[in-house]
């Protein structure tokens, strides 16, 4: 069992970006548009597009594997 202090919480918020990818968000968090209108989500984790080219923005649907979209190492602070 998980300690109720330990990252892995469940109304933890957390988005991931992922290599060449999307961004994952993880937890209760409003997605809106750039006018503040609420985006519709029916599940705790989305992906959201990154390379631009999905067709069902702003969430991903695979597409930046077809196009090859690179992204940037991310690296820790500090380095």
């Amino acid at each position: 069992m998980t300690a109720p202090n330990e990252s892995s919480r469940s109304d933890e918020v957390q988005i991931v970006a992922c290599p060449d990818g999307p961004l994952l968000v993880r937890g209760e968090v409003p997605i809106v548009t750039t006018d503040g209108q609420p985006v519709p989500r029916r599940r705790k984790t989305v992906a959201l597009c990154r390379c631009g080219a999905s067709t069902i923005k702003p969430y991903c649907d695979g597409t930046h594997k077809l196009i090859n979209f690179k992204t940037e190492p991310v690296l820790p602070d500090g380095v």
